[in-house]
C-alpha cells in the first residue's frame, strides 16, 4: 500500500504576519497587508501596491538569527525564517536517522540584490557574493545548510506554480519510498524585475486587487515564503508528531497555451483539479473549499472559473482567492496559500474573497464576500498556476482523531474512505507520472 502523506509542520513569513499565529489572526479580522512600497527604490513607488514583508534587510536578518553578511539576498533570508519556523514546529532536528529532503521554489531568486550591484559588478568586481546569489538555487543551498539537510536537496522554478509543484515533489518522494520527510514550499521577494515585468504586461491593479470581479484590472504583487513538513505514516511513528492534516490528492498539467495566458476555457487548470481529485478517489462533491490561484486578471479568473464550473457542475463548493490578503506572491505562492488553506481545515472557517462586488457575466458562481466560522470543513483544494500553462492543484483532507490521530495507526487506518484514497491513488498515481514526465 502507498504511503500516505501527513502534515506535521509549517513555518510562513509574508505581509499579514511574520509566521503562522500573526497570518491567522490578520485572516480571522479580514485584515489585508497590501500597501506602498517601502523597501525598493523604484519610479513606480508611489503608484503600486504590493505584499511587501514590513521588516528591513537588517531586521530580516535577526529573525533569521544570522550575522549579517554578504551574498544573503532578501529572498534567502524570507526563506531561511519560514524554513526554521516550519523545521521547528515538526520537529525536524530530532530522528536524524530518516531520509530527510528539503525541495525549495523561487523564480528570481536573489534578483533583489543582484539587481542593486550588477553595475558595480561590471566595474569595480567587488560584490561578487551578491551576484553569486542570483541563482535560484543559491536560497535552497543556504536553507539547507543552515538546517542540515542533506539526503536531498532540489530547486523548483515554474514560476506561480513553483511551491505548489514541490509540496507535489515532495509528497511523490515520500510516496514511492525516496524519503521519509520533507520540508516543501518556496520563497520570493519584490524586485525591480518584478515590478516591471509584469507592469509591462499591462496586468497590475493600481488599486486593491479584487479577483473575481466583474470589474477586476490586475494583480498585486507581494512577497514571502512558506514551507510544509510532510511525512509518511512510518515516519510519523519514529517521530512522535501529531498530523494536522493529510495531504491526500495532488494534480499537475502543463497546457502550453500561451506564455503568459491560460487557455480560454481553462483546459490546464481543469486537467490539473481532475487528476488531484482522481488521484485520491474523492468525488467532486467532497471538496469543501476550493482557495482560487484568483489573481484578479481578466483571463486567469475568468479561464479558472470556467473550470472549476466544469469540474463541479451543480455542487459548488465555496471558492475564494486569497491574493487581496497577501498579494501575489508568484513561486511562493503555492505553499502559502496550502498553509491559509490548512488553517481553514484546522479551525473550520472559510477565508472570503476579500474587495469582491460583483459576479463576472460569463460565471454562473460568486466567490465567498465574509469570513464564515463555524462550518464544517474537511477537505480543500488549493490552486498554483503558472506561466506557460504549468497548473497544479493540491488537496489536504482533515485527520479524523478516531484514525489517524496518533502514529501508531496513521498508516493502518481501516476507515473505508481512507481505504479507498490508498487503492485509487497508487492506479492515478501511475497514470500523473506518465502524464507529467513529457
Amino acid at each position: 500500500m502507498p504511503q500516505r502523506i501527513f502534515i506535521t509542520g509549517y513555518g510562513i513569513i509574508n505581509c499579514i504576519g511574520n509566521n503562522v499565529a500573526e497570518n491567522l489572526t490578520s485572516l480571522l479580522q479580514s485584515k489585508p497587508g497590501t500597501g506602498r512600497i517601502c523597501h525598493i527604490d523604484t519610479l513606480l513607488k508611489d503608484e503600486l501596491l504590493v505584499g511587501e514583508v514590513s521588516k528591513t534587510q537588517e531586521e530580516l536578518f535577526g529573525m533569521a538569527g544570522i550575522t549579517p553578511a554578504e551574498g544573503y539576498s532578501r529572498n534567502a533570508l524570507l526563506g531561511i525564517i519560514a524554513a526554521r519556523e516550519a523545521f521547528s514546529h515538526g520537529r525536524m532536528d530530532e530522528n536524524r536517522e530518516l531520509k530527510t529532503g528539503l525541495i525549495s521554489a523561487t523564480t528570481v531568486g536573489g534578483m533583489d540584490r543582484c539587481e542593486l550591484f550588477y553595475n558595480d559588478f561590471l566595474s569595480n568586481n567587488t560584490r561578487n557574493a551578491y551576484i553569486d546569489s542570483y541563482d535560484c538555487a543559491d536560497s535552497t543551498e543556504k536553507i539547507a545548510q543552515l538546517l542540515g539537510i542533506y539526503d536531498f536537496v532540489t530547486t523548483i522554478s515554474t514560476a506561480c506554480s513553483s511551491a505548489a509543484n514541490a509540496i507535489m515533489l515532495g509528497a511523490r518522494m515520500i510516496r514511492t519510498g525516496r524519503l521519509d520527510r520533507v520540508l516543501a514550499g518556496g520563497c520570493e521577494s519584490l524586485t525591480k524585475f518584478h515590478l516591471n515585468g509584469f507592469n509591462a504586461l499591462k496586468i497590475l491593479d493600481k488599486d486593491p486587487c479584487k479577483p473575481f470581479d466583474r470589474d477586476r484590472a490586475g494583480i498585486n504583487l507581494g512577497e514571502g515564503a512558506a514551507y510544509l513538513v510532510l511525512e509518511s505514516g512510518e515516519s510519523l511513528k519514529k517521530t512522535g508528531n501529531q498530523p494536522m492534516c493529510e495531504l491526500v490528492g495532488w494534480g499537475n498539467a502543463c497546457e502550453a497555451f500561451h506564455q503568459t495566458a491560460s487557455s480560454p476555457d481553462g483546459v490546464g487548470a481543469y486537467a490539473a483539479m481532475k487528476k488531484a481529485i482522481d488521484l485520491c478517489g474523492l468525488e467532486p462533491a467532497a471538496i469543501d473549499y476550493v482557495n482560487a490561484h484568483g489573481t484578479g486578471t481578466d483571463n486567469n479568473d475568468l479561464s479558472e472559473g470556467r473550470a472549476v464550473e466544469r469540474l463541479f457542475g451543480k455542487q459548488m463548493p465555496m471558492v475564494s482567492s486569497t491574493k487581496p490578503f497577501t498579494g501575489h506572491t508568484t513561486s511562493a505562492a503555492g505553499s502559502i496559500e496550502a498553509i491559509l488553506s490548512i488553517l481553514c481545515l484546522q479551525n473550520q472557517f472559510i477565508l472570503p474573497n476579500l474587495n469582491f462586488k460583483e459576479r463576472i457575466d460569463e460565471l454562473n458562481f460568486s466567490p465567498v464576500e465574509k469570513l464564515v466560522t463555524n462550518v464544517p470543513v474537511n477537505v480543500v483544494m488549493s490552486n498554483s498556476f503558472g506561466f506557460g500553462g504549468n497548473d497544479t492543484s493540491l488537496i489536504f483532507k482533515k485527520v479524523n482523531a478516531d484514525n489517524s490521530g496518533n502514529a501508531n495507526n496513521a498508516d493502518n487506518d481501516d476507515n473505508a474512505d481512507s481505504a479507498d484514497i490508498a487503492d485509487n491513488s497508487e492506479n492515478a498515481e501511475n497514470t500523473n507520472f506518465a502524464a507529467n514526465e513529457e
